[in-house]
């Protein structure tokens, strides 16, 4: 099996996966991320596993809602920077650089655009591509220990995989910038505030909750209920790709200057950055 391949289907015929887990219960399923140990970071299997395991509801008529949840303390603390560099990529030309970079992207629209209604089972930490993640669900329901931060500004890039708007239309324009050009990190009781969060729940009885909305919108006509969700979703982002076409490019481009070295410096150092503008 090569790394970024799912495993071949088990004994119930239900496709399983490297970096997650699915159970199925009636109409409605839940999907747990399951790298604990690195706290669900993101590597490029893992994005893959996502977007695949969210393609795989396309042809399933019978599952109506679907929970996505983190295994262990947290949802999901965004890319992960322990991985080892992706070997097909280390030496590629800026073609495929730039083709590979939006993997992420494709793991957030596969989950956006799913027929069935979503929710996240936010537990801990869900920050830059984790927090992305959460954003582009239909419902979020937080632990009261569940917090969001994008940090991709401390480490001197931008925020991509065509995210941005979903947490602008979630928070507003103001609370956007202070969670993306500002990096700060809100707890569950702002993001409840800001609109974030649909519920806050203890942590005890955070899939329990989840569980029961994903069971109250299951039980509704499934042809309504999942055309006005993706009516919703049009409304609301019928501009964002046109935006946010470039974002991969501005990242890469952002990864590039000085500044980038300095952040990443100061944020592993622990230091206070002095920013050029080069």
């Amino acid at each position: 099996m090569r790394y970024h391949e799912a495993h071949a289907s088990g004994e119930s015929g239900m496709t399983t996966y490297e970096n997650l887990t699915i159970e199925k219960n009636g109409s409605v399923a839940t999907i747990t991320f399951n790298r604990p140990d690195k706290a669900n970071a993101l590597d490029h299997a893992h994005l893959l596993d996502i977007e695949n395991v969210a393609l795989s509801f396309r042809d399933d008529p019978d599952t109506r809602a679907v929970v996505f949840t983190g295994k262990g303390k947290h949802f999901s603390s965004g890319a992960d920077l322990s991985a080892h560099p992706d070997p097909v990529v280390k030496n590629a030309g800026l073609v495929l650089r730039r083709r590979r970079a939006r993997l992420g992207e494709r793991a957030i629209e596969a989950i956006y655009n799913m027929d069935q209604i979503t929710i996240a089972a936010w537990n801990g930490a869900a920050m830059g591509g984790g927090a992305c993640l959460a954003t582009a669900m239909d419902f979020r329901i937080g632990a009261d220990d569940c917090f969001m931060q994008y940090p991709e500004i401390l480490i001197g890039v931008n925020l991509m995989w065509k995210s941005l708007p979903l947490i602008a239309h979630l928070a507003g324009p103001a609370r956007a910038k202070r969670l993306v050009v500002g990096g700060e990190r809100v707890d569950a009781s702002t993001l409840y505030d800001w609109g974030i969060l649909d519920a806050v729940v203890n942590r005890e009885s955070l899939l329990e909750e989840a569980l029961s909305w994903a069971t109250r919108y299951a039980a509704l006509a499934p042809i309504p209920a999942q055309m006005i969700k993706r009516s919703v979703n049009a409304i609301v982002s019928s501009l964002d790709a046109a935006v946010m076409h470039m974002d991969v490019d501005q990242n890469i481009l952002s990864a590039t200057t000085d500044d980038r070295q300095i952040a990443v410096k100061a944020y592993l150092e622990k230091t206070d950055p002095s920013f050029t503008g080069n």
